[in-house]
């Protein structure tokens, strides 16, 4: 059993359909076995992501409700949540320093940091769509996942 952390491109392709989505459905299915962990501020994330397509016209309405419940449901059950902290947000103003980053990216670099702490000898693996997350979290010596990569 593997823990995974997710950034909210990756943690999106267990909801929405897009490149990645096959891998990310494998990692979360139950015969894998595995964990997964997310920042709590992923809520507002995944939220965000949904309301844009919703507006777009991706989505209806009606399934962008049920999207909402079971992303709920799972992190109330499913998901490791790392609590948003002060001392999150001081490292992610030092990754921010280190790498070049976006504000949101860098909260959620910080957030695995505070995740892999906590969880010991189970180094959690990162996982993200966004290749210049991926290569900050690749120099901070960190073991990474692109879901989308793996598929055609």
């Amino acid at each position: 059993m593997a823990l995974y952390y997710l950034d909210t491109s990756a943690l999106a392709k267990l909801y929405l359909r897009e490149p990645g989505t096959e891998q990310m459905l494998r990692l979360a299915s139950r015969v894998a076995g595995n964990q997964f962990a997310v920042l709590s501020l992923a809520q507002v994330e995944i939220r965000s992501t949904l309301r844009r397509r919703e507006r777009a016209g991706e989505i209806a309405s009606a399934v962008v409700e049920r999207l909402f419940d079971a992303f709920q449901r799972h992190l109330e059950g499913i998901f490791l949540r790392q609590t948003l902290t002060e001392a999150i947000l001081d490292v992610a103003c030092e990754m921010v320093d280190r790498h070049s980053l976006f504000t949101l990216d860098a909260v959620q670099l910080a957030g695995y940091l505070a995740v892999r702490t906590a969880s010991g000898a189970n180094i959690p693996i990162f996982v993200s769509a966004d290749h210049g997350l991926l290569r900050a979290a690749e120099a901070q010596g960190i073991p990474v996942l692109n879901p989308s990569a793996t598929e055609p």
